[in-house]
C-alpha cells in the first residue's frame, strides 16, 4: 500500500508539499499540485482519514446522544439525523444514555476522544454536575433536541409540549370526560413539566379542577406505566379516560387494560403523545398527538451544519415544532356507569 512518502518520492517533492495538497493549501503552485495528484493517481494512494482529521481538526463525525433507544421516538430521530447527515457527507455516532447522567457523561468523554465535529444531544433529566463542563470541553457546536436546557446558550429543537398536552386533554374533554388520568414523565424533565402544564390548562379552560391524585410519574417507561395505570384503576373513583405522555407509556397503559379485560373506548378512553408505527393497525386504532420527528431531526442537523459553516453565529436559537392531533378510535364518550365528572 502506497504511503505519503511514496507519493512525495514519485512527484519529487517534500512530504510537507503532499500534505499541503491534501489539505487544499493555496500556497502550493498549480504545477506542483498537478505533479502530486498525478503521483497519487499512479500509486492509487488514498489518504488516511484519521490522519487527515488530525491535521484539519475535522473528522466527518457527528455525535448523537439520545435518552432511550428503545423508545421509537429516538430510533426514528436517529434515522432522520443519519439520513440528513449522510446527504451532507457526515457519519453519525449514536450513544444511548438510558436516561442516566453518569452514562451520558461517559458518552461525552468518549465523543471528545473521537474528535467529533458537532453534537446533537437529548439531555437526561437527572441533575448532572459535570455536563456543562463536558460539553464545553468538546469545543464543537452543540444542538439540543427534544429537551432544552436553560442558561447554556445552545441551539435547540423542541416540540410545543404545552400545546401537545393541552390538545390531548382538550380532546378527551370534548368526548365528555371530566375525570382524566395523566401518566407522565418526571417533572424534572422540561418535556414532562410542559405536558403537565398543558393538561392543567385544558382542565382550567373547561372549568374542571386539577386533581393531583390522578397524576402518576412513570418515568417515560413502559413497565412503570403499567403500574401507574393499575393504581389509577384502583382509585375509589377511577378516571374514565387516560392521557399517556409518550409512546412507551401508552403501551404500558394498554397492557394493563388488556390484563384487566378492559377495552377502549368501551370501558376507558386512551390518548398518547407520539404516533406509534402500528397505531392504525391495532383495534382500536390509537388516538395520539404526533411529533414531527423527521422534521425535528433535520432541523437539528441544519442548525449544526450552519454553526460549523459559520453562517449561523451568536446566541443559540430555539426552534419550536407544532404537534398534530390524530383522532382515531381509542377515545369516546364515558362508559355507562362510570362517573365522567367529579361530584
Amino acid at each position: 500500500m502506497a504511503t505519503i512518502r511514496d507519493v512525495a518520492r514519485l512527484a519529487n517533492v517534500s512530504v510537507a508539499t503532499v500534505s499541503n495538497v491534501l489539505n487544499s493549501a493555496d500556497r502550493v503552485s498549480p504545477e506542483l499540485a498537478g505533479r502530486v495528484r498525478a503521483a497519487m493517481e499512479k500509486l492509487s494512494y488514498t489518504p488516511h482519514a484519521g490522519a487527515r482529521s488530525l491535521r484539519k481538526r475535522a473528522s466527518g463525525l457527528i455525535g448523537l446522544v439520545v435518552g432511550d433507544i428503545t423508545n421509537p421516538f429516538f430510533s426514528d430521530l436517529f434515522e432522520a439525523v443519519e439520513d440528513a447527515a449522510a446527504a451532507s457527507g457526515y457519519l453519525v455516532l449514536l450513544c444511548n444514555s438510558n436516561e442516566r447522567s453518569e452514562r451520558e457523561e461517559a458518552h461525552l468523554r468518549m465523543l471528545r476522544t473521537q474528535r467529533i465535529d458537532g453534537l446533537i444531544l437529548a439531555p437526561t433529566g437527572a441533575v448532572s454536575m459535570n455536563r456543562a463542563s463536558l460539553l464545553a470541553q468538546l469545543e464543537v457546536p452543540v444542538v439540543l433536541i427534544d429537551r432544552a436546557m436553560e442558561g447554556l446558550g445552545y441551539d435547540a429543537v423542541v416540540l410545543d409540549n404545552r400545546r401537545a398536552g393541552f390538545e390531548a386533554t382538550q380532546h378527551l374533554i370534548a368526548c365528555g370526560h371530566r375525570r382524566i388520568g395523566l401518566v407522565n414523565g418526571p417533572e424534572v424533565l422540561r418535556t414532562a413539566a410542559e405536558r403537565l402544564a398543558g393538561y392543567r390548562e385544558a382542565l382550567l379552560a373547561a372549568g374542571l379542577p386539577f386533581d393531583p391524585g390522578l397524576v402518576r410519574d412513570a418515568g417515560f417507561r413502559e413497565q412503570p406505566a403499567e403500574q401507574a395505570m393499575a393504581e389509577l384503576l384502583a382509585l375509589p373513583q377511577p378516571p374514565s379516560a387516560v392521557f399517556a405522555t409518550n409512546n412507551l407509556m401508552t403501551i404500558g397503559v394498554m397492557k394493563t387494560l388488556a390484563d384487566r379485560g378492559l377495552a377502549c373506548p368501551r370501558d376507558i378512553s386512551v390518548i398518547g403523545i407520539d404516533d406509534l408505527p402500528w397505531a392504525e393497525a391495532v383495534s382500536p386504532q390509537l388516538s395520539a398527538v404526533a411529533q414531527p420527528v423527521r422534521a425535528m431531526g433535520e432541523a437539528a442537523l441544519d442548525l449544526l451544519l450552519r454553526r460549523l459553516g459559520g453562517t449561523l453565529q451568536g446566541p443559540g436559537t430555539t426552534t419550536v415544532m407544532a404537534p398534530q392531533l390524530l383522532i382515531r378510535r381509542s377515545c369516546g364518550a364515558p362508559a355507562p356507569g362510570r362517573p365522567a365528572h367529579v361530584d
